[in-house]
């Protein structure tokens, strides 16, 4: 077999050696790199050759490129390379890189000409100041045969090694049988839908119910897709830490049932929870697990991918045996690993690693994207960017001279702007041409100086300068899409120039963000309990107008829940205070009627605080206990742990919260729910501009901003009721609207509301 790889993937891979360092360096931006190799190709005498398709085999390698130049007259090959700031700044891994590809393609050349020796030379072109610094190598040809061989051979080995692991998963996969005895009621007709999909290229939008199965039935035939050679690996991306786990159990699920899976399933972890050091920065003079971390690579990911399940645990484990860090270590693995298991943002953010990887790499992917329904919340928060006058204030404070004119002139435009507004909230048609500016000026000056200095700005300010870089890139990418508004906090007794201000971009509708990973996808399926309506998921999301819709019928019995309307309560705003009785009686004679374990679900923590009072007033002896506002995990835990004691009573939750969905209860565990409003997001300036954005793009936005989301979450909520085809219980929905034609379409086709 024929391997073929670019000199740059290939030296990537052999030639990094040294530290890590992850301190900020502004780097230029690609248009201002083909920038400047066409200045120093500009620089060069007549005969100058640029864009050099280079190509050379060693045993079954096939090695590709293009050299940057080839200057005849000093008989020169170069490699250019453009940069901001003190050359001597840049680290040495990076400078070994490069060297790396300058001597390959050397070879390359020499080989192709027939050259004995050349010249081969690093160009280093500052994009600020627009010098060239020289390095240069003379070699004989043998000499550069010699090295290209040596990346060959390091590179073979593993490429033999992955093509064995390719080889033998492919089989094993082929083999694969579905886990189970048998497919429950809904799940092999979405395994189905899933394969098609992969087969045929397509994206996906399933609705599914709790409790069939889904992750197995989405995982399963992608992975058949795999051994068919239809994609390459598969992302499963999760909106929250339990979505991940039952990925992984899945997964080995499956490898039991085969006896031996040789498949590679990373988990990826955020920064802050893998970190072994979080007081020390991310370089190798700071801390231990970054010094030589590169040099350590290779032995650290041979030991990882020795074994299988790719979690936490073990690739933590791998990285300390290597003295590597097991953050970056797992970022590395995601490079081999079949099947990567992470949150929404490894794809779907501006700079996620994954879709840079499928760029890059031109892998056929398929990507599962579970409980669907809350990547339009993500996605918004993704592409939402903000900034707050009081941090600009901060770092005026402390900010080096050479900022101090940038800020001065970013703050009096900040200032012309706030003085203009009438109103504490305002949306604007766009960014302010002269706010922006001033924006994008203090960045070009905030990187001149980090490139000079890269330590001379503190914490805090460089933070504000990082949010001043994405609100920068997201208002140059304004459109339809998005609104741009800010917001004056009022202070009666400052004076005006000095109350606060936040700047805003704010994404409405992501979908001409997410269009473009959906297009580097084979395959994107997105599945949860609740998508309903799925016209409001694809025009939100940016999924095609011929994406494929499946609704899959549940196994549940409109006899296993007794759905009740109580028509005579509202639960609107003005009428919170009369609705606090009637919830609290019925909650206590529901109880009263049938003890167990029960959920109540309202649509704020201060109106939560209300019932659960009155609850203890006028009924004292039912066993209650609340949600906290900033519960951590351990709290949360023991939330849930009364559920499973003997003891019995009712657990209040805010809708939408995180005992609202991923929470799994079965039997006597819940036996009820009660949800005392419609989910419907909170009426204030914000969500009414959202709405009219809304509005002009699809023509309905009340539905779109707050009738779909609000109805999405009480169904959640009270799936958390029927688990199991042996689940049986009773779910109250409080509200005089739930009443209304329009709100009970919204709700499940197998309820049968009384």
């Amino acid at each position: 077999m024929t391997y073929v790889v670019a000199v740059r993937a290939m030296c990537e891979f052999t030639a990094r050696r040294g530290d890590l360092d992850l301190r900020f360096t502004p780097a230029p931006t690609s248009l201002e790199g083909m920038a400047g190799h066409v200045t120093v190709a500009g620089r060069r005498t007549s005969g100058y050759e640029t864009e050099i398709t280079l190509t050379g085999t060693h045993r079954n390698l096939n090695v590709r490129g293009r050299a940057d130049g080839y200057d005849p007259v000093a008989h020169r090959l170069e490699e250019v390379k453009t940069h901001r700031g003190d050359l001597e700044r840049m680290p040495d891994n990076h400078r070994a890189l490069h060297w790396a590809q300058a001597l390959v393609y050397g070879h390359l050349l020499c080989r192709a000409r027939g050259f004995d020796e050349l010249t081969v030379a690093l160009v280093y072109f500052d994009i600020g100041s627009q010098k060239e610094t020289l390095l240069t190598q003379t070699h004989t040809a043998r000499e550069l045969e010699i090295f290209f061989v040596d990346q060959c051979e390091r590179f073979l080995d593993w490429s033999v090694q992955e093509e064995a692991h390719r080889f033998a998963r492919n089989a094993a996969l082929n083999a694969l049988q579905f886990p189970h005895a048998q497919f429950r009621c809904g799940q092999r007709e979405l395994a189905v839908s899933v394969y098609r999909a992969a087969r045929d290229g397509k994206a996906l939008m399933a609705q599914a119910p709790t409790g069939i199965g889904k992750t197995v039935a989405t995982i399963f035939p992608l992975l058949k897709a795999c051994a068919a050679e239809q994609i390459d690996r598969v992302f499963f991306l999760t909106a929250k830490t339990p979505g991940r786990a039952l990925a992984l159990d899945a997964i080995e699920t499956l490898r039991r049932s085969a006896g031996s899976l040789p498949l590679r399933t990373l988990e990826l972890v955020a920064r802050d929870k893998a970190c072994e050091h979080p007081d020390k920065a991310c370089n190798g003079e700071s801390c231990p697990l970054a010094r030589g971390f590169y040099d350590r690579l290779d032995a650290a990911r041979s030991t990882a991918l020795a074994g299988q399940r790719l979690d936490r645990a073990a690739v933590r484990e791998a990285a300390l045996a290597h003295d590597v860090c097991p953050y970056y270590l797992g970022q590395e693995l995601a490079r081999w690993a079949d099947v990567v298991v992470g949150d929404y943002n490894y794809y779907y953010d501006s700079s996620a690693m994954l879709y840079a990887l499928t760029q890059i790499n031109q892998w056929r992917i398929g990507v599962l994207v579970d409980e669907a329904h809350n990547l339009l919340d993500r996605a918004r928060r993704m592409y939402t960017a903000s900034l707050d006058q009081a941090a600009l204030r901060l770092a005026r404070k402390t900010a080096p001279p050479s900022l101090r004119k940038p800020l001065e002139r970013l703050q009096r435009e900040w200032n012309a702007v706030k003085r203009a507004q009438t109103a504490s909230y305002q949306v604007y048609a766009d960014v302010p041409g002269k706010l922006l500016s001033a924006a994008q000026n203090l960045i070009g000056a905030v990187t001149d100086q980090l490139a000079e200095a890269p330590l001379s700005i503190d914490e805090a300010s460089l933070r504000f300068f990082f949010d001043a870089m994405h609100f920068v890139a997201l208002a140059e990418q304004f459109g339809e899409h998005s609104i741009f508004d800010i917001t004056l906090t009022t202070d009666r007794h400052a004076p005006r120039d000095k109350t606060s201000c936040t700047l805003c971009v704010r994404n409405v509708i992501p979908a001409p963000f997410l269009a473009p990973r959906y297009a580097a996808a084979r395959t994107t399926v997105m599945f949860s309990g609740t998508l309903s309506p799925h016209h409001f998921y694809r025009d939100t999301l940016g999924l095609a107008q011929e994406t494929q819709w499946l609704d899959v019928e549940g196994p549940f019995r409109a006899e296993q829940l007794q759905v009740r309307v109580a028509g005579n309560v509202s639960t609107r705003w003005r009428d919170r205070e009369r609705s606090l009785e009637p919830i609290v009686d019925l909650i206590a004679k529901q109880y009263t009627a049938q003890p167990g374990n029960y959920l109540g679900f309202l649509s704020s923590f201060d109106y939560l605080q209300q019932v659960v009072a009155l609850m203890r007033e006028r009924h004292p002896g039912l066993p209650v206990w609340a949600q906290e506002p900033g519960m951590d995990e351990a709290a949360r835990d023991a939330f849930l742990a009364r559920f499973r004691s003997a003891n019995r009573g009712i657990g209040f939750a805010v809708l939408g919260g995180a005992f609202s969905e991923g929470v799994d209860l079965v039997g006597q565990q819940l036996i009820g729910a009660f949800i005392a409003t419609l989910g419907l997001p909170q009426m204030n300036e914000v969500n009414e501009q959202m709405r009219r954005t809304m509005d002009a793009r699809f023509g309905n936005g009340y539905e779109y901003m707050y009738l779909y989301p609000g109805l999405q979450k009480v169904v959640q909520a009270a799936g958390r009721v029927i688990r199991t085809e042996l689940d049986e219980g009773v779910v109250h929905l409080i509200d005089d609207r739930y009443r209304r034609p329009e709100v009970r379409r919204l709700l499940p086709r197998w309820w049968q509301v009384r």
